[in-house]
């Protein structure tokens, strides 16, 4: 199995040695390599691609203005000189994140990684229907949204609670959320999104899915009134 990949750095040097670390990889197809986000744009409109190792700091347009504005988005390895970036690098679900210089050992994580990522998402599907990856305890998990009964903060972290188990996921509401097939959940509170097919009854202060009643924020109700109509 190999990724299809393309390069984007503004920086010749780092350019040419990104691309010959991926040539150097069996596991690696380079597709292309750019030294700018809008000649990227035009290759991902007209190739498959499937990683993108993609430098942040650009002129014209950056690295995440690049990602806001593709609606697919194939994985990313942000490659920077700047750790801090790292923090809103996480909120673009990056694969990974690599610091310039770049080591052929941090490198191979990297696409190990990616390798790995794509194996969860693309094996062959099963009766339960749409599915999600997390991570969680260090490992890449696939969970399938139709067992999925609520989602609560938690801190730093989100409780994915499940019909199995529950998982304690490094992200922020806002950003799972938007990984959450549309129209199927609900956020209901600041603090909770809930599958609307596990809803079991609802008033203008509850949700009850099953024994436990989660708080509704005012208006929420036709929310989640609309919601179940439109299932």
């Amino acid at each position: 199995m190999k990724l299809n990949c393309i390069v984007v750095d503004d920086s010749t040097i780092q350019r040419m040695t990104i691309t010959k670390l991926v040539n150097d990889s069996t596991s690696l197809h380079l597709v292309g390599d750019f030294a700018n986000a809008l000649e990227a744009k035009n290759s991902l409109n007209h190739n498959k691609v499937d990683l993108i190792f993609l430098d942040i700091e650009m002129p014209l347009i950056n690295g995440f203005d690049l990602l806001d504005g593709l609606k697919v988005k194939p994985q990313i390895v942000f490659i920077t000189s700047k750790a801090d970036y790292a923090v809103k690098a996480f909120d673009y679900e990056a694969t990974d994140f690599l610091q310039k210089p770049i080591s052929k050992e941090r490198f191979l994580k990297a696409v190990k990684k990616a390798l790995e990522l794509h194996q969860l998402r693309n094996e062959a599907p099963e009766d339960h229907g749409e599915s999600i990856i997390i991570k969680s305890n260090l490992k890449k998990l696939k969970i399938y949204t139709s067992k999925i009964k609520w989602i609560e903060a938690y801190g730093d972290y989100i409780k994915i609670i499940t019909d199995d188990e529950n998982h304690l996921v490094l992200s922020t509401m806002k950003s799972f959320e938007s990984e959450l097939p549309e129209g199927k959940f609900v956020r209901v509170h600041k603090s909770y999104i809930v599958n609307v097919e596990r809803i079991d009854k609802f008033n203008s202060k509850f949700a009850e899915v099953g024994p436990t009643k989660i708080p509704i924020s005012r208006n929420k109700k036709d929310v989640i009134t609309t919601a179940i109509a439109a299932l």
